[in-house]
């Protein structure tokens, strides 16, 4: 409850921040919220050896960062909390010449909530093709925090990348309505170990308010 009341503490605020100027490139076009459920259990990413399911929450801000052709770009800032429901199936990913073996067996094949917070940049492309109806493809790339250590990635620091393709329909002359899948990975550039990081495909909807 109380990350539910921090999360929107912190919406409220990008919305009064937004109000203080009406022009220029830097200034938020957009605010709005994104929910995505995503895990690694697909027909891209089938990985037997663990199990892996996130659910992500976005604030949202958008820039816009001009138009070309038939084109127009903007620019997502976009902090977010994930909550990771994670468990090794395959002890034997855990090889017998690494430390402590069994102790980390017995740790990682217990079922566990993990949670990571990023700060994220999304970069839009985006095309009207009807009326009201925009697609979207989002490309997103952030720096994170992982509170809990896993066979597969290490405790602290990580990058998250996210790849998006999407629908924006415009609700009201204010409001948007977003639906949209993601594809998306975390791992640490081997800045640590380990680093075998996570793939995972899911599917996102997001609301957002038009401020200008």
């Amino acid at each position: 409850m109380k990350k539910k009341v921090l999360f929107f503490l912190v919406f409220a605020s990008f919305f009064c921040a937004a109000q203080e100027t009406k022009k220029g490139i830097l200034n938020i076009k957009k605010i709005g919220l994104l929910y995505n459920n995503a895990n690694e259990q697909n027909f891209i990413f089938d990985d037997e050896d663990y199990s892996y399911k996130t659910n992500t929450y976005k604030i949202q801000a958008f820039y816009n960062l001009g138009s070309w052709k038939y084109f127009d770009f903007e620019l997502i800032i976009q902090p977010q909390y994930q909550a990771i429901k994670h468990q090794l199936i395959n002890e034997q990913f855990v090889l017998p010449s690494e430390e402590n073996y069994l102790e980390k067996r017995t740790e990682f094949t217990t079922h566990k909530t993990i949670h990571l917070y990023a700060f994220e940049l999304g970069f839009v492309i985006k095309k009207e093709i009807l009326n009201k109806l925009d697609f979207l493809v989002t490309i997103g790339l952030g720096l994170a925090t992982i509170n809990t250590r896993t066979e597969r990635l290490a405790k602290g620091f990580t990058f998250i990348e996210n790849a998006s393709l999407g629908l924006s329909y415009k609700t009201t002359q204010k409001t948007f309505l977003y639906l949209g899948s993601n594809v998306g990975h975390v791992s640490n550039l081997d800045t640590q170990k380990p680093n075998n990081g996570y793939s995972f495909l899911g599917f996102e909807v997001g609301f957002s308010y038009l401020l200008k």
